[in-house]
């Protein structure tokens, strides 16, 4: 190296400059914690259980290959319960899809992109008219569109339930009165102080298990006929428990979330469909 060179010293300077800007910049962003709870027992117990809900990508099996161009139109909730309807539209699933689609390298054409052309194709689709479904494929963006794909919703049911619990009041009453009748003073306060101790235990835990199932559909773009469907089912749990001893009572609660049940379905589903029909 030729540390007399004005311009390569120039040049080396210039580079360490530009590495000390886009090395921090190259990092993953990372956020605090404001809670202040923050590192404590129940934190770590809440983190722990949030951990398992996170969004965890896919590894697609075939993403090394681009796949055709789609489009994910909003499927179907034939779910009367009154919690999912609450928190989901046909919309919030087609996002997912096209989250994943794409992350399985399939040319997702956005729908917001496609203005009130794609919503003319959805009525037409929706009333079986497939001539006027296929005319507005014919149109702008639309033209290269090879599939359609859909994603209902067919089951969300809770299909068993358990609880069990420990009360301590009844075993507490039976220990006072032992050593009320252990025929001393010294028995009688034992009695009670052993009486009042297991009376102030209290556990209880429950359990529920519910059963989501998605339905997806590929339809060809060109002739608005059913390419390929399949299932799909996944159970979801949701869970608590509580103690309370002497005053000092702990409790927990948690579970997967029903978005997050949603985009594992749509997981699952996309990655049938990229492993079958790309």
């Amino acid at each position: 190296m030729n540390l007399h060179n004005p311009m390569r010293i120039a040049s080396l300077a210039l580079g360490a400059v530009v590495l000390g800007w886009t090395s921090p910049g190259m990092a993953q962003p990372t956020f605090g914690n404001p809670s202040p709870t923050a590192g404590s027992a129940t934190s770590q117990k809440a983190n722990e259980s949030a951990d398992q809900a996170l969004y965890q990508p896919v590894v697609y099996a075939n993403a090394g290959k681009k796949g055709p161009a789609v489009i994910i139109i909003p499927g179907e909730i034939k779910s009367n319960n009154a919690n999912f309807l609450q928190k989901f539209t046909a919309n919030n699933i087609a996002d997912f899809g096209e989250v994943e689609m794409s992350s399985a390298n399939f040319q997702v054409l956005e729908r917001s992109n496609l203005g009130p052309i794609l919503n003319e194709f959805q009525l037409a689709y929706n009333l079986g008219d497939p001539e006027a479904a296929r005319k507005f494929l014919r149109m702008g963006k639309l033209k290269s569109t090879k599939y359609i794909v859909k994603f209902d919703i067919l089951k969300t049911e809770q299909v068993a339930a358990a609880q069990q619990g420990f009360d301590g009041a009844a075993i507490g009453q039976m220990a006072g009165l032992l050593g009320v009748f252990g025929g001393s003073r010294g028995a009688a306060q034992a009695g009670t102080v052993a009486g009042a101790g297991i009376g102030s235990v209290h556990t209880s835990e429950s359990s529920g298990v519910w059963i989501i199932g998605m339905r997806y559909k590929i339809i060809n773009a060109e002739t608005t006929e059913q390419v390929a469907t399949g299932y799909t089912e996944e159970k979801m749990e949701v869970g608590a428990k509580s103690t309370s001893v002497l005053g000092v009572s702990q409790s927990q609660q948690g579970g997967v979330s029903l978005d997050t049940m949603v985009q594992r379905l749509v997981q699952k589903s996309v990655w049938d469909i990229d492993s079958k029909y790309k």
